[in-house]
């Protein structure tokens, strides 16, 4: 089945050639935004499965992006949203992908230029998996946390856990960590249950997972 998408940037020079990127991929970009205001028109009209959101846009350039995209979760069930940024802008985001992370990604700008990477994580944001830049995961780690869930876990764990936040089933994990498909497995089962998920679906206990651990980094940053 086509994905449907919709695109928000003021950069008109920008939001065309992600459109011909998107295009060319085979995924169907049904209207384009020049601010927040003519995203939410778009999607009313359209019902795409997923928007493409720039942060900052028209007028202010702060967070009209952002918010609008919030905005369009709550008013329009199973919309996919998958934030760009040009900087590590990450208070608001986190506070938007720990509302619900699943149809939720946060990417850096800079990614769009690896074009199989980039079509990749729209896919998966579309198809309802959550996303996390992982520069933005490994800063957010890198300050001091509150004492909280994530404290029970070894440094192997909270990184399998960043890897599943990014999006990446246990195959991407084995490939990334150079280890054997047990041990991932084993780390896995070991994080579910040092966060109490049990006796749920994996695919679910995956979601909670990564919401516990999205949880925890808005916390170290406020």
């Amino acid at each position: 089945m086509t994905i449907r998408a919709i695109l928000a940037d003021d950069s008109t020079l920008f939001r065309e050639g992600l459109a011909r990127l998107l295009t060319d991929a085979g995924i169907d970009v049904v209207g384009q935004a020049n601010d927040a205001a003519e995203l939410s028109e778009l999607v009313a009209v359209h019902h795409p499965d997923v928007a493409v959101v720039d942060v900052r846009m028209p007028p202010t350039h702060t967070t009209e992006g952002l918010v609008a995209a919030v905005d369009l979760r709550h008013s329009h069930t199973g919309l996919a949203v998958l934030i760009l940024s040009q900087y590590v802008e990450v208070q608001d985001a986190i506070h938007l992908l720990t509302d619900d992370p699943r149809g939720i990604g946060y990417l850096l700008k800079q990614r769009v230029t690896d074009v199989d990477s980039f079509i990749s994580v729209l896919n998966h944001v579309a198809a309802g998996g959550s996303f996390i830049d992982p520069e933005v995961a490994t800063l957010l780690l890198e300050r001091k946390r509150r004492q909280g869930p994530l404290d029970r876990l070894t440094d192997r764990e909270l990184e399998v856990l960043q890897l599943m936040a990014e999006g990446r089933p246990n195959q991407g994990i084995i490939e990334r960590l150079t280890v054997s498909p047990r041990t991932v497995e084993s780390h896995v089962r070991t994080i579910f249950l040092k966060l109490g998920l049990l006796e749920q679906p994996d695919d679910h206990r995956r979601v909670l997972a990564v919401l516990t651990y999205l949880r925890s980094l808005d916390r170290a940053t406020a």
